[in-house]
């Protein structure tokens, strides 16, 4: 019997794995690669929402979980996943400067937003009125990361890939069983795929689509990632990721022409020189209405052994390591969860058991 099956294997999954297998858990992974919004995500850390210049939940204890636990990947998968850049805020007005002062000196921002201004010019974008930059900041290169973490499970034994049915899990009172697997907990991590798990689908866990762009701007010549109303990161040879748009009805992961134009119009409000469109992608991010992620065991007292670590959002390379610990801590030695993410703050409606 092992101690684990994880379902899903993004950042979500694979932070519980990490967390699970660094306190010595025994794990089963299954994933059918069916949600893609972990893949193509910007992976941007910033512990700073710059629209509202406000501080992201949790953002200290967040980031000091998520240096170590990234620092630990790269070592073990042989792989760079960690790039520390600082994010630069356009200015559009000496109004925004001003803000950006005022927001600097309270004491919850004052570690993250430099009270320097950036006058450095970079070529291809007009800045008159220079830029803010935000520290501790940076971006995990999670299409990477997703792909050398599952090879390193399937080397080890401890990937399937499939699509998991969710008809055949059994749930005793010790262990679940699903098929020849035999755990001590269940734990699932599906992202957006959540609305097809009849033990959580009462959760009201929405969904983004985000679209986003890889350009190609040979005159764009930018170290750092600039971040407006779209961010712009550099890949180097050129290229640059861009990012991303916000639909909250449409749920498939298929690019849109609106995303496009959007895309389009947002980088041409950022720089000026030319660019050329290499890919474009879509994926719905597994967003909640309350802004918090959905972590905890199932509310019911016949499922004690059946969890869920969801709801990630935007931030997902913060909230992960974070979460996952908060969730093993949670199972292995009742540490009470923040009521904030605790699933039990949503009353559920109904089960459909």
């Amino acid at each position: 019997m092992i101690d684990y099956l994880i379902i899903g294997s993004g950042l979500a999954g694979i932070s519980f794995s990490e967390t699970a297998l660094l306190n010595n858990k025994a794990i089963m992974v299954l994933d059918n690669e069916s949600q893609n919004s972990s893949k193509i995500a910007g992976g941007l850390y910033n512990p700073v929402i710059l629209k509202r210049f406000s501080e992201v939940w949790k953002a200290k204890e967040q980031l000091e979980l998520m240096d170590p636990f990234y620092s630990r990947l790269e070592t073990k998968l042989s792989v760079q996943i960690d790039f520390k850049k600082p994010i630069l805020r356009k200015f559009f007005s000496i109004e925004e400067q001003n803000n950006w002062f005022s927001a600097s000196d309270r004491p919850s921002l004052a570690p993250f937003l430099s009270s320097k201004l950036i006058t450095q010019k970079y070529s291809g974008i007009d800045s008159p009125y220079d830029y803010g930059e935000v520290l501790h900041t940076g971006y995990v290169d999670t299409a990477s990361l997703l792909i050398a973490y599952r090879e390193y499970l399937h080397t080890n034994g401890w990937f399937q890939e499939e699509t998991f049915d969710y008809t055949i899990l059994e749930i005793k009172d010790n262990y679940i069983q699903y098929k020849e697997i035999q755990a001590k907990n269940i734990v699932f991590a599906e992202g957006f795929g959540i609305h097809a798990n009849p033990y959580f689908n009462h959760l009201p866990l929405d969904g983004t689509k985000g679209e986003l762009f890889i350009i190609k701007a040979p005159e764009l010549k930018l170290d750092v990632i600039v971040n407006t109303s779209v961010f712009i990161l550099p890949l180097g040879d050129d290229l640059f990721k861009v990012g991303a748009t916000y639909n909250w009805k449409d749920k498939t992961d298929l690019p849109t022409e609106e995303g496009r134009i959007e895309l389009v119009d947002r980088i041409k409000e950022i720089i000026n020189c030319d660019f050329e469109i290499v890919e474009h992608f879509a994926g719905v991010r597994p967003t909640v209405r309350d802004r918090r992620p959905l972590v905890g065991t199932h509310p019911h007292p016949d499922y004690s052994n059946v969890h869920l670590l969801n709801g990630l959002g935007t931030r997902g390379v913060m909230l992960g390591p974070a979460m996952a610990k908060a969730l093993y801590d949670s199972i292995e030695n009742g540490i009470p969860l923040d009521k904030e993410i605790d699933i039990s703050r949503i009353k559920p409606k109904n089960y459909n058991f």
